[in-house]
């Protein structure tokens, strides 16, 4: 989206590709192929006259407005920036749990190539004549660490491969004897969603005997087995541990910063307080770069959303416009439209005024006073959470910044100014603040997909919905060209089958 006439831009990446994460777990069975799932960095330079550097970003020199990034043979290179964004994404969680590089992960293509080659070959080797009964047992178990999306689509297409593909390919294996646990420390796995999506898809699994072990915790990972217990309690603060013997584990549990974000953040010092992402402001600028000409969006960032009961005074006395220290109806409802647009992130909850209105008027006097304010403003801001880790709130802040950089470019603005909400810069403040649009939260499962699209309105398990969650992932893809092998792969799994071939 961004204006090729406007800007002269630089992409600076270690790989050559755009990966479309969201679809990995269906490559580790051979439903899709991996090249489907990429498209080439330079043809999409190509359209925008952009420059593409294969270099991985080491470092950021705020003071020269440089970056520093490094190419495969180690040798470092310069490049300076008027603006920049950091899109660098996030690295797996390890909550300090020892023996993670006995485990698979999920994050780039190839970690789905390790993890296809591991699954196969561990239907291969129990498969032999030479393997025990024990060992035969030990390779059939495959453990997933985390009940997130990630974790369900790949135990999801796990039973896909089982019950589809198993009795053709592996005719001396049946499907008894395949274990597939999920281990997920909350009380319910896809707790992100509804928690009527997560229990029709607990109960899915149990259907298909797939083992959900909630309220446990991963404490290490050897070789070929697993321990974990249950989380501790104030009843047994002790818990005993428990070992998991597994042929394959998968360890999908939280992301956390990158090199290169962990790096800036120790820069910037103070400013920064997360430690799993960048801070931004509302505009998407980073906090603590004095100029604002840095901005971050995806993984690697978190919007900071500011304490409204801090402000509650000024807000109060803005509105109230006739001054009796009490906010009649239609007083309440102006508040309530500056409040969202000035944080919009409050519009889930102040969307429909009058219902808020009459919830929060406490003693029924038809008015709220500013202790009843008060209330309200606490409980927006113990319910007000961070955006998702997924790609529809990266590709909506990528929109959102194209366009807005277009419009500084377009407007010639002037220099960029101090970051942060409440600026002084005229130019960036006067435009939009971000908005995310929560379009749904999709899941598949296992012959059939889940949808979460909010206000009450699931889908769980309905005839046609794995068609649903292709079309939404289709219709995401950036080019025509990974929508017709996306279609074409999807098309050969149901004519000939997944590919069991291990390379």
């Amino acid at each position: 989206s961004l204006d090729k006439d406007a800007y002269d831009i630089t992409v600076i990446s270690p790989t050559n590709y755009f990966l479309f994460t969201p679809l990995l777990p269906s490559t580790t069975v051979g439903t899709l192929e991996m090249r489907s799932l990429v498209e080439p960095i330079r043809s999409v330079c190509r359209r925008k006259n952009a420059r593409f550097l294969q270099c991985e970003a080491q470092e950021l020199d705020l003071e020269n407005k440089e970056i520093i990034a490094k190419d495969d043979q180690g040798r470092t290179y310069h490049q300076p920036y008027d603006r920049l964004i950091i899109a660098v994404g996030s690295q797996s969680m390890t909550f300090g749990v020892p023996g993670l590089e006995h485990c698979n992960k999920l994050k780039t293509i190839t970690d789905a190539r390790e993890t296809r080659a591991r699954v196969i070959d561990c239907f291969e080797r129990a498969s032999l004549p030479t393997t025990t009964p024990k060992e035969k047992e030990k390779l059939l178990s495959f453990v997933i660490c985390g009940g997130g999306p990630t974790g369900v689509e790949f135990a999801a297409e796990l039973y896909d491969f089982l019950v589809d593909d198993l009795p053709g390919y592996f005719p001396s294996i049946s499907r008894d004897e395949v274990q597939v646990s999920i281990i997920q420390s909350g009380d319910h796995i896809l707790n992100t969603y509804d928690k009527e999506i997560s229990s029709y898809t607990e109960q899915h699994f149990s259907r298909s005997h797939i083992n959900v072990i909630t309220n446990h915790r991963v404490r290490a990972v050897a070789e070929d087995h697993i321990v974990y217990a249950r989380k501790p309690t104030k009843d047994d603060p002790n818990p005993e541990e428990k070992i998991l013997p597994f042929g394959m584990c998968m360890w999908t549990t939280g992301i956390a910063m990158t090199p290169f974000t962990k790096h800036l953040k120790e820069q910037l010092g103070g400013a920064q307080k997360n430690a799993r992402a960048l801070e931004t402001d509302s505009r998407l600028r980073v906090a603590g770069v004095p100029d604002g000409s840095v901005y971050a969006l995806g993984d690697c960032s978190t919007i900071m959303n500011p304490k409204l009961v801090r402000g509650i005074v000024e807000y109060f006395e803005e509105a109230d416009t006739n001054h009796d220290g009490v906010l009649d109806h239609d007083e309440f409802a102006h508040l309530s439209q500056a409040l969202i647009r000035r944080f919009p992130h409050t519009e889930m909850h102040l969307s429909k005024a009058g219902e808020i209105f009459r919830m929060y008027d406490k003693d029924g006097t038809g008015s709220i006073d500013l202790d009843e304010f008060r209330v309200l403003l606490s409980d927006i801001d113990q319910r007000s959470t961070t955006l998702p880790a997924t790609a529809q709130v990266a590709a909506q802040q990528g929109k959102y910044l194209a366009k807005k950089l277009n419009t500084l470019a377009a407007h010639s603005l002037g220099m960029p100014g101090n970051a942060g909400d409440g600026g002084s810069v005229p130019y960036d403040e006067a435009l939009a603040r971000f908005h995310y649009s929560h379009l749904g939260s999709l899941a598949y499962v296992g012959g059939t997909a889940v949808a979460d699209f909010g206000d009450g309105f699931l889908v769980k398990g309905l005839f046609g919905a794995k068609y649903l969650w292709r079309g939404v992932y289709w219709s995401e893809q950036v080019s025509f060209r990974t929508r017709a092998l996306l279609a074409l792969d999807w098309t050969k799994e149901l004519l000939f089958g997944r590919d069991s071939s291990r390379f």
